[in-house]
């Protein structure tokens, strides 16, 4: 693998998880606005819904083009959620225009400002994606094939159990060998006498 692939797959890697934090910045920004009770703190209330929507949309991953990708615990429902929505949650470009829309009124108060600007570069971030052809794709669960009974057996075994380890069994190459060397397939003799003491 060519060192250039892989640090584009690191940039796309950043570029997810900066955009999965967006949301977090936004609803914490809300959070301290509405808490505080600014003077506009109902910017801060639109700010906690606007960063649970982007949450709740950014969730699921989507389908790398090449290569495998993991699944997200319980992103199968939203997946559903979002597919029901078809071009709306799948194009960038719309993505890119809702993210820049989301961003506008969060921008009147101090505190979410910082999820304004997140806001604001993950719509260049989709609106350079959306230039280059990429779109969301879904996971799709891929059908579990079931083994066939008799295809998964080759050949059952020639001995019954309990079976000497594989280092110790003969191949019947070894045996016609040892046939002819002089070595019945009986019982042997031990070279070593053995005597037996009783104390």
């Amino acid at each position: 693998m060519s060192s250039r692939s892989t640090e584009s797959k690191h940039k796309m890697a950043r570029r997810r998880r900066a955009l999965q934090r967006q949301g977090l910045v936004l609803i914490m920004g809300g959070v301290v606005a509405t808490a505080g009770q600014f003077t506009k703190w109902y910017f801060g209330a639109y700010s906690i819904g606007a960063g649970v929507f982007v949450c709740l949309l950014e969730y699921p991953r989507g389908k790398r083009r090449k290569g495998s990708t993991m699944e997200r615990c319980g992103q199968k429902y939203m997946t559903k959620v979002l597919k029901v929505f078809g071009p709306l949650t799948r194009n960038y470009y719309i993505r890119a225009f809702l993210h820049l829309g989301l961003s506008v009124p969060a921008g009147f108060l101090l505190a979410t400002i910082l999820g304004t600007a997140c806001l604001a570069i993950a719509s260049s971030i989709y609106l350079l994606a959306a230039v280059r052809g990429e779109q969301w794709v879904p996971i799709e669960p891929k059908p579990k094939e079931r083994p066939q009974v008799g295809g998964t057996i080759k050949q059952p075994p020639s001995n019954p159990p309990p079976r000497p380890p594989a280092e110790a069994r003969k191949k019947p190459g070894e045996e016609e060998a040892a046939g002819v060397a002089g070595v019945s397939g009986g019982p042997q003799e031990n070279p070593v006498p053995v005597i037996d003491e009783v104390v």
